[in-house]
């Protein structure tokens, strides 16, 4: 694949590839992952599974259910089945290849974080980025790269499914959880292309994304008073090239209104013009302060009061669009930036299709609406949660903050324990959600940067995987402590 430009100081990745070949290992990606088998054999003690069976298989019952398929999802599953767990299932609903936003709807040229971060390998230098990119381009190919092209970041991550053997199932959707007490474990419906059936896992470890506790959110304003054909959210597929050459407002100053805005412009939009409430633009990334091991892997430990704090004041500041995202869109000359323009009123005339917003900063008459106002939290509308959520304890429920750290998108974030789990609401009506584990960009207050986040993942992986073992071994205490009364294999 050719990968953007602009992710390499210059130098494109295929100029690498001709221009250094000397530099490239001679056994490329075949080498590396002979590398990595030899790399989990050095480190596998202990050796033996400690659960699951075949009758259990049959049955469907798992040990653990991993719903997402992203980066979160099999980083996960890769730790547990370091922890010697074999009977385990990761499902997404997406085909092979395009789980996560990389190869979808993310609009980016490159991550947001920098190239050297690391996570998904647990600590294994060979698994990582680096050595998956070197291995290809070599070391000097790595000193070129400034930024890693998005499309490079899901290739790698196919390439982690697959050397580390990653029991994946595509097209695969969860339906409503519920808790079944005869069997003890959970019954989870799915369907996929093979038809309908019913999963038991004892575990289930939620990985479904940035929007994994919620939804994309559309200003009602805009649901009520446009026809679906004239606007799309962020998050949505959008042709383009029905945009060319037409007037298109965007809502929105985060990075993926840039990133869209940029699209427009450079699919031949005539003008573009993007409106954000704030007078102006953050310039301090409180998300770059935040990338050192005291926050990242200690955040959880701090009291509610001080967690409720540094969080609503990341919230506060807000999240600028990178330096290139914004260069990128503010080098055409028909890129507008509205600063301090509230949307007050929509009008659509059917007869034109012209669309009149009436803002702060006066009429805008445009063709298009691109929505870029992020998702909101809200438990209530995850249909995989449907029937467990009244029982699920939230920030609200917890938690009342002082009058001038007041955030209502941050009270319905749910309460997690230190492993990521659920909580009850009210003690002892549904002991059964520590089972269910949060990795979703939800555990924010509670756990900081973990699910969805790459920069956290470092530290925020070993916690949830830690926690669903922890649990394994004290449900199954019982039957442990029997085959240990039985253990009679003499040694001399």
């Amino acid at each position: 694949m050719v990968y953007p430009l602009g992710a390499i100081v210059n130098t494109s990745v295929m100029d690498m590839q001709t221009t250094q070949n000397t530099c490239i290992p001679k056994g490329g990606l075949s080498e590396l992952e002979d590398l990595v088998r030899r790399d989990l054999q050095l480190i596998s003690y202990p050796h033996r599974e400690w659960l699951g069976n075949s009758d259990s298989v049959a049955a469907g019952e798992l040990d653990v259910l991993i719903v997402g398929a992203g980066q979160s999802g099999i980083s996960v599953a890769f730790g547990l089945m370091r922890q010697r767990l074999c009977n385990i299932l990761v499902i997404d609903e997406n085909v092979e290849g395009k789980e996560g936003p990389w190869k979808t709807f993310a609009r980016m040229v490159t991550l947001r974080t920098p190239k050297y971060v690391t996570g998904p390998d647990w600590g294994i230098p060979n698994l990582t980025f680096r050595a998956w990119y070197e291995a290809q381009f070599g070391p000097d190919g790595w000193d070129n790269l400034a930024l890693i092209p998005k499309e490079m970041w899901a290739d790698y991550l196919s390439w982690y499914r697959k050397v580390l053997e990653i029991p994946v199932e595509n097209e695969t959707r969860a339906g409503a959880i519920t808790w079944n007490e005869e069997r003890q474990r959970f019954a989870v419906p799915v369907t996929s292309p093979r038809g309908e059936r019913v999963l038991y896992p004892s575990k289930i470890v939620l990985a479904t994304g940035i929007d994994g506790s919620g939804r994309w959110d559309i200003p009602s304003m805009i649901r009520n008073s446009l026809p679906p054909e004239a606007y799309a959210h962020t998050r949505h597929d959008i042709d383009f090239e029905k945009l060319r050459g037409k007037r298109i407002a965007v809502l929105g100053a985060g990075a993926s209104a840039f990133d869209n805005a940029s699209v427009a412009l450079e699919g031949g939009a005539s003008e573009v013009h993007l409106c954000y409430r704030r007078k102006s633009l953050p310039n301090v990334n409180p998300y770059r302060w935040a990338e050192f091991v005291g926050f990242l892997n200690h955040h959880g430990d701090l009291p509610d009061d001080l967690k409720w704090r540094f969080i609503s004041k990341i919230l506060q500041m807000g999240q600028l669009p990178p330096t290139d995202t914004f260069k990128r869109a503010t080098t055409y000359a028909n890129f507008h930036l509205r600063g301090d323009c509230t949307w007050n009123e929509i009008r659509y005339d059917a007869g034109s299709k012209v669309i009149r917003i009436s803002t702060s900063d006066g009429v805008l008459e445009v063709d298009f609406v691109i929505v870029g106002t992020g998702f909101v939290t809200d438990l209530s509308v995850r249909p995989e949660l449907k029937e467990l959520y009244p029982h699920i304890a939230l920030w609200k429920d917890r938690y009342q903050p002082p009058a001038d750290q007041i955030h209502a998108d941050l009270a319905r974030h749910p309460y997690l324990g230190p492993g990521f789990e659920l909580q009850e609401k009210v003690p002892g009506r549904a002991p059964y959600l520590r089972s269910v584990f949060n990795y979703t960009f939800g555990c924010l207050p509670s756990m900081g940067f973990g699910g969805a986040s790459i920069s956290g993942m470092k530290y925020s992986l070993p916690k949830v995987v830690n926690g669903v073992t922890k649990q394994l071994y004290a449900d199954n205490c019982a039957a442990f402590y029997d085959a240990l009364e039985n253990y009679h294999i003499e040694e001399f």
